[in-house]
């Protein structure tokens, strides 16, 4: 189940970049769930992390090698077991998995960093995993069918891979930014998402490349959420080939990051729409804050409600759950008179109770809809945020019922 019929797109060869996958029978047989992503020599590589206390071994992993100052040259992801809650064995398992692909490809195991996503709690089939990394590794390819076939490769409980991609102009040169994700359920990130892999054939410097990095998933992966859940395996990745055109400059840079930004944020709604049992994908936009971070309480508390999320899987016009979520939302000083909110076209709620114009007709053809805006303006500033989210079905409660099974 989805919302939407959105297909893959197609995606142009980034060179230098390869990607190749291998069935290695981690939870599943006959489905790929085994993927390496090579960047060429050169490359730069930035990262965000789950903030889980919790989080998983290769999330642990990848940090250190990043830090190690060992240039990344391969990305090895894993799907169908989190390794995550494993402890030190899960540790050593992650070292291993880098050092066997390191050793294979004929680079330091620190330039190799893990990502895994599936089951917590359960320990790593080492023998599935590096018995299918040669596969992986022989299968790696540049065009574009390989991207999508990588996609496929990390999901889970997804219904369908999901990517974007951009071509953009710099003066008289073009750069390409692609990315892969994936992610279903276990959503509020609180950093980025599930999984994410974005690959760039322009050279950029690596403050640069980590402040886009940060600028872009705050307003991206960061507001979406299907459960209010963050995951132990949250990671998003921003490859660097250094090989196309430098960007520098006010101009080419606000190009580049708007670009990177329509990236993220279009695999960030991918996740909503995929979203598990989803039936419904929402748009929560808030203005009128004192700050943005005050935009962003109340329009998580909303999103997050199973009361409304519910309403809004039964197209009820219950507009009384909004108002009390928004009532809830951690703002002090809150004056409620000031408050307007809007269902789509119709207002619901002003000067704190509903307003004059609304009919329940108008307000369950809005609710009938497979994509809703909803708009919440506190009249207190002018700081605004915008939260993407679904409903919560019996479909939802049924995968993740039966997730182990």
């Amino acid at each position: 189940m989805a919302v939407g019929n959105a297909s893959f797109p197609e995606m142009p060869a980034i060179p230098g970049v390869r990607l190749g996958t291998a069935m290695a029978g981690i939870k599943k047989a006959n489905r790929r769930d085994l993927v390496v992503i090579e960047a060429p020599a050169g490359a730069r590589v930035a990262g965000t992390f789950t903030r889980n206390a919790f989080c998983a071994a290769p999330v642990t992993v990848a940090r250190e090698h990043l830090a190690s100052g060992q240039p990344a040259r391969y990305l090895v992801i894993n799907t169908g077991n989190a390794n995550a809650g494993t402890g030190e064995v899960g540790l050593a398992d992650a070292r291993a998995t880098c050092a066997e692909l390191g050793r294979l490809a004929g680079v330091p195991g620190e330039a190799v960093l893990p990502f895994s996503t599936g089951v917590i709690g359960e320990p790593l089939p080492m023998e599935r995993v590096l018995a299918g990394l040669p596969v992986a590794l022989a299968n790696l390819a540049e065009e574009g069918a390989s991207w999508h076939q990588a996609a496929e490769g990390i999901l889970t409980t997804d219904t369908r891979a999901k990517g974007a991609s951009v071509t953009l102009a710099l003066g008289e040169a073009t750069v390409t930014i692609n990315g892969i994700a994936k992610g279903s359920g276990m959503i509020q990130p609180n950093m980025a998402t599930m999984l994410a892999f974005v690959a760039t054939d322009a050279t950029l410097d690596q403050a640069l490349l980590e402040e886009m990095l940060r600028e872009t998933v705050d307003r991206s992966f960061n507001c979406i959420t299907v459960d209010g859940d963050t995951s132990t395996n949250d990671a998003c990745m921003l490859i660097t080939t250094q090989q196309g055109p430098r960007v520098e400059g006010e101009e080419a840079i606000a190009i580049f990051r708007n670009g990177l930004q329509r990236v993220m944020t279009e695999l960030a709604q991918a996740i909503i729409r995929d979203g598990e049992g989803a039936t419904k994908f929402v748009t929560l936009q808030v203005n009128g804050a004192a700050s943005r971070q005050e935009a962003l309480d109340v329009a998580f508390t909303v999103a997050n409600s199973p009361l409304v999320k519910t309403a809004l899987f039964a197209s009820d016009a219950n507009w009384g759950r909004i108002l009390a979520a928004v009532g809830r939302a951690p703002v002090v000083d809150f004056d409620v008179s000031r408050v307007a909110i809007d269902l789509g076209e119709v207002r619901l709620v002003e000067a704190g109770g509903r307003a004059p114009c609304y009919t329940e007709e108008a307000g369950s053809a809005v609710m009938a809809r497979e994509e809703i805006p909803i708009r919440i303006d506190l009249g207190r500033g002018e700081e605004s945020a915008t939260v993407w989210t679904t409903d919560l079905s019996h479909e939802y409660v049924t995968i993740n019922a039966d997730y182990r099974s």
